[in-house]
């Protein structure tokens, strides 16, 4: 088979659902006509099955894939008739008690390349995966893990992944706000948060990166060692701190503007049940849902308001990390050669 390449470009969008724990649906653009389209499937980016493909499409723009294993993460290779491939991947594998982990992978780049998959991986945190969810994180094969938690919040969750030497773990706290994390669950209970607003969750991004150029230039050091991936980060909900993060991870790749946005603004789905989890929690206490909905919720607006500061500030996101954070542009260019394809 042929690798992943520009003349696949006509297969894309393709889009990877779930539709069950042992079924995917995987569209591609364009119908393939007369010519057919195989899919190869594997559990990893490095190990897809070449030998047989797992479906044969004579015609259309779709296929349905059934009985696959339910614990494991799913690639797929499509290669038509005149050689054409694209790989791909599920944006959110299943893993238990992580709702909002996803793969970075995919996303296509300014020059037509696109994020490999299964290498880059964000997430909340990893305190309440279950026993089945710790089996099905450690079949995605990472080898470091970063976690931008502060102290509080990792002592009061600890994670349950990594659970060994195996995987690397390293701290990488940043304070979302002027408040202690940990703290804000009890001063909305107590009736405290006319302080919450959308302008305050603003400044909190702001922040987290004029205040902390260090923690970024740490945490691209340590992805661009090809080491430490395939490389988890995340916070505690998965869309704040660790949305900032995957923001500035895609526009160094330079993946478009618009397409980060877009990927950021897929947490408050991904979140949903653990919202309503939350507000189900808060109702006893007469709290006014809607005055405190921005500091639970990530929308799109307000990652618009981050990326218009720092175009603002610094010309672009690579100029952030390059003139604030001290990221090399060498490192940079090192990342764009490993992870784009």
């Amino acid at each position: 088979m042929s690798s992943p390449a520009s003349n696949a470009a006509h297969l894309f969008p393709v889009t990877v659902e779930r539709l069950s724990e042992h079924s995917i649906k995987i569209c591609w653009k364009e119908t393939t006509g007369s010519t057919g389209l195989s899919v190869y499937h594997g559990d990893s980016p490095e190990r897809i099955q070449a030998a047989s493909p797992l479906a044969e499409v004579a015609a259309g723009n779709s296929v349905t894939l059934s009985g696959l294993a339910a614990d494991s993460p799913h690639f797929f290779k499509l290669v038509t008739a005149d050689g054409a491939a694209a790989l791909v991947g599920e944006r959110r594998p299943l893993v238990e008690g992580a709702p909002n982990l996803r793969d970075l992978g995919g996303y296509e780049a300014r020059d037509g390349r696109r994020v490999k998959w299964g290498r880059i991986f964000r997430s909340s945190n990893l305190g309440r995966l279950t026993d089945r969810g710790l089996a099905q994180i450690k079949r995605l094969g990472i080898r470091l893990v970063c976690d931008f938690r502060t102290e509080a919040e990792a002592h009061k969750q600890p994670n349950r992944f990594p659970d060994s030497p195996a995987v690397n773990y390293v701290r990488l706290p940043i304070q979302h706000g002027e408040f202690e994390p940990t703290s804000v669950f009890e001063r909305i209970k107590k009736g405290d948060y006319d302080w919450i607003s959308e302008d305050f969750m603003i400044r909190g991004y702001v922040d987290s990166l004029e205040g902390y150029p260090e923690v970024w230039a740490r945490f691209f050091q340590l992805l661009v060692e090809p080491r430490q991936r395939p490389l988890l980060f995340h916070c505690t909900g998965g869309k704040d701190r660790t949305g900032a993060a995957a923001a500035l991870v895609l526009l160094a790749l330079g993946v478009p503007p618009e397409t980060v946005i877009a990927d950021y603004g897929l947490s408050d789905g991904y979140n949903s049940d653990v919202r309503r989890t939350i507000y189900e929690h808060l109702r006893p206490f007469s709290v006014d849902l809607e005055k405190v909905e921005p500091y639970f919720t990530a929308p799109e607006s307000r990652l618009r308001a981050l990326l218009k500061h720092v175009n603002g500030r610094y010309g672009s996101a690579v100029n952030y990390l390059v003139t604030r954070a001290g990221v090399s542009a060498e490192t940079i260019a090192r990342l764009e050669a490993d992870l784009l394809e």
